[in-house]
């Protein structure tokens, strides 16, 4: 599957593939690379389970399997993450090309995979819509609205603009202004990111609150953390069509790439903004 419109046919350009084939082999179109990376995701989970389990006096499991897990689940994931990425993103754009009606599959494909994504976060959402509807606030609840998550919010809204118009300037055949635009966008991603991971640490040292506390700490942490793992799925993403883009493989006609990443990228923003409004600002009301 490859993500270009009328992309050239040939060998790999000079390119050195890691791994020609996809694993494992015979499988024609088949590939476990997904189930790879759902396999550590869950694992992930898991893990937090273990942790909690094996905190305290009494604890039911050994303190270490929860960290243990969480360190095998994590490399799975992102093993899967490097496979799944590389062969659907990087390897077939140096062996073929793609027609216009296979672009249009491929954003209707995005689609589809946008949907489970919404039906993953609606999941998150229904269990803190559940934990809400009873005694309100569930403990000491740490300051959640702070000038930090504010500034976070408005650099990821920004970032969606930014990467609009960098589509639009490319489709405009504006090359220097789309490589302008993108890695801007790629820059704000990072450190939205290192934002979150800023106020993780603020609120785990300075504030005690983790995971363990009740039933909102795992509402909380579950949903930004799964909300922080898709953003840092889409810098991986951004950065692959950065590189391209520097390389000279996009055109005012060929652009599917990035227009399934702009589509993704924009759906991690909305979620963002529905999360800050539902899970910050309405815990405090």
């Amino acid at each position: 599957m490859s993500l270009d419109t009328n992309e050239d046919h040939g060998d790999h350009g000079g390119h050195h593939l890691p791994a020609v084939d996809d694993w494992p082999r015979g499988f024609g179109e088949a590939s476990w690379w997904p189930f790879v990376t759902a396999v550590g995701a869950a694992g992930i989970y898991v893990a937090a389970a273990l942790f909690v389990l094996g905190r305290g006096e009494e604890s039911i499991v050994d303190p270490v399997l929860g960290p243990a897990a969480f360190a095998g689940s994590a490399l799975a994931f992102l093993v899967g993450v490097y496979g799944w990425l590389y062969h659907a993103f990087v390897v077939n754009f140096w062996e073929r090309g793609t027609d216009r009606h296979s672009g249009r599959t491929l954003r209707f494909a995005m689609l589809l995979f946008l949907g489970s994504e919404l039906a993953t976060f609606g999941a998150g959402f229904v269990y803190y819509f559940f934990i809400r509807a009873g005694a309100w606030p569930p403990g000491n609840l740490p300051h959640l609205v702070s000038s930090l998550v504010l500034v976070n919010t408005a650099i990821l809204v920004a970032s969606s603009f930014t990467l609009h118009f960098a589509h639009v300037a490319l489709r405009k055949g504006k090359r220097n202004r789309f490589l302008a635009l993108l890695a801007t966008t790629l820059g704000l991603g990072v450190v939205f990111i290192g934002g979150q991971a800023l106020e993780y640490y603020e609120f785990i040292v300075n504030e005690k609150f983790t995971i363990a506390e009740g039933a909102f700490g795992s509402a909380f942490y579950g949903l930004t953390g799964l909300h922080g793992l898709h953003v840092s799925l889409g810098a991986v993403l951004l950065g692959i069509v950065l590189v391209r883009a520097l390389r000279g493989q996009y055109s005012a006609g060929r652009h599917t790439s990035v227009s399934t990443a702009s589509m993704y990228w924009h759906f991690v923003d909305v979620v963002w903004v529905f999360l800050v409004v539902v899970l910050y600002v309405g815990a405090t009301v």
